[in-house]
């Protein structure tokens, strides 16, 4: 009978502090959730402002140019011409350009004398090629000012009239634009005319290697 009174009790006296024990359970979890939601150093970030040239809507680009370029066996000479191109996509175009240069002496007639007039000695070029920027990115001279800028590569065919023929002339390389304004930019462009080559006899693949920086207009 004893045994029975004191469960009874045991039983009333944890009804009467359940509520307590609850709310105090319920205090002490959401102190834990504020401890992991609220972290123990707050960053203070402060975003640089800059102003992004803007690029033109428009497809088109006319470009002149001028560098060197090196006629296998004949030198490196000055070289100029212009290019047109249009911008299919933001990561293609295709272009077309003539260019215009003279070669030197080959090492054949420095001991055989002018094998060539000066009029076979232009080397006039006409090509299309296909180009694909490969990195799109940014240039930052100042804290404020950026300048968007993109890598790119380049190929394809053409022609090329030198030392008396018209030859086929496959064209590949490299270039970079550096855009000043939404409608000027600044290009570097590194490329290889080949073609093949036997005015002495023996027939060979040409590489001429050609270095131009050019200004470009888009409208």
């Amino acid at each position: 009978m004893e045994g029975r009174i004191r469960s009874l009790f045991l039983i009333l006296g944890l009804g009467a502090f359940s509520p307590l024990l609850i709310a105090a359970e319920s205090t002490s979890t959401d102190e834990n959730k504020d401890q992991e939601l609220k972290p123990v150093i707050q960053p203070e970030i402060t975003r640089r402002e800059f102003h992004e040239s803007r690029i033109d809507s428009e497809n088109f680009e006319v470009t002149v140019f001028f560098g060197l370029l090196s006629i296998e066996d004949f030198g490196t000479n000055p070289v100029y011409g212009a290019r047109f191109a249009y911008h299919v996509t933001e990561e293609l175009f295709v272009e077309g350009t003539i260019g215009q240069s003279q070669g030197g002496k080959s090492s054949a007639e420095l001991f055989n004398g002018n094998q060539f007039t000066d009029e076979e000695r232009m080397f006039n070029y006409y090509n299309a090629a296909i180009g694909f920027n490969l990195l799109p990115g940014e240039v930052f001279p100042t804290r404020s000012v950026t300048y968007n800028s993109d890598l790119y590569v380049i190929g394809g065919i053409g022609s090329t009239t030198f030392a008396g023929a018209d030859r086929y002339t496959i064209n590949a390389g490299l270039g970079y634009r550096f855009y000043f304004t939404d409608y000027l930019t600044l290009r570097t462009d590194f490329r290889d005319h080949i073609y093949t080559f036997d005015e002495f006899g023996e027939e060979k693949i040409a590489h001429n290697l050609e270095l131009t920086f050019g200004l470009s207009f888009f409208f």
